[in-house]
């Protein structure tokens, strides 16, 4: 792989940016929107509440760690569309640009794109809400890994459905976040949930971050190996996700579909 190549795709989308500045209002507006929001839910069950539980931390962080995953899927699936709405991804690879060059090139972009939203985040929930990330300690590394990487892996995996069925499939895409957080356990613990969801969400690396978010918060050990099996089961999804998106790509040159790509379908 080259730097200058990975480097090129990250850097379009520079480019993108500073031609078009209401592109950079997702970043930062629907987050804006999420704190402020759950923000002020929080100072109300505060408010009303008399179990001497703080739920600044305990809802306002999770939303915060859910964002982030967010913006990171986003900020991969979203410099891929970029591509697909311009029709511009057969050119890039009439380039010398490798497959592993351009995913890398993804992954770099939704890298810078997520860092400055929990930027965002982080400042406005500290200066709105008094949210002190100090209480998580330095669990919050291990936390924010876990959701980065799983966040990597769904934007891939997104990014190869739309390959394979065409741009209208990006439809399915948005809604992921929505539909896998009650599985997840962002809000609540997993023993709330019916076995049969526990069963999925023992599959999601997700639920064991917020698991060990609320232990923190909880002024409880965090298990090494419930942290260690979300990072494994992150990496696997990485891993999965790669090879996923590889071979549709690979079966679009073999069979012509990358050349009958469309703005409706590629059936």
């Amino acid at each position: 792989m080259t730097a200058k190549r990975i480097f090129a795709i990250a850097l379009r989308q520079f480019y993108l940016f500073r031609g078009s500045p209401a592109r950079l209002l997702p970043l930062f507006a629907w987050v804006a929107i999420d704190i402020v929001l759950w923000g002020f839910i929080t100072k109300y069950l505060n408010a009303v509440t008399r179990t001497g539980l703080n739920f600044v931390p305990l809802l306002l962080g999770a939303v915060l760690l859910w964002d982030f995953m967010t913006r990171v899927m986003q900020g991969v699936t979203t410099a891929f569309f970029e591509d697909v709405w311009t029709r511009n991804f057969l050119n890039l690879f009439s380039t010398p640009l490798t497959l592993a060059e351009y995913i890398t090139g993804l992954v770099l972009t939704g890298v810078l794109t997520s860092t400055f939203g929990l930027v965002a985040m982080i400042l406005l929930a500290a200066l709105a809400f008094g949210l002190s990330f100090l209480i998580y300690g330095v669990m919050l590394a291990p936390f924010l890994l876990i959701l980065f990487v799983w966040g990597v892996a769904l934007g891939v995996m997104a990014s190869g459905v739309v390959l394979r069925f065409g741009p209208a499939a990006e439809w399915f895409i948005w809604p992921i976040p929505a539909l896998l957080s009650p599985f997840a356990g962002v809000f609540y613990p997993l023993s709330t949930l019916p076995a049969w969801m526990r069963v999925i969400s023992r599959m999601l690396p997700a639920s064991y971050v917020f698991e060990g978010m609320r232990a923190v918060i909880a002024r409880q050990a965090v298990s090494a190996a419930m942290l260690a099996c979300g990072a494994c089961l992150a990496i696997v999804y990485l891993i999965a996700a790669s090879w996923t998106f590889t071979s549709i790509y690979r079966y679009a040159l073999r069979t012509g579909l990358i050349a009958r790509y469309s703005a409706e379908s590629v059936s």
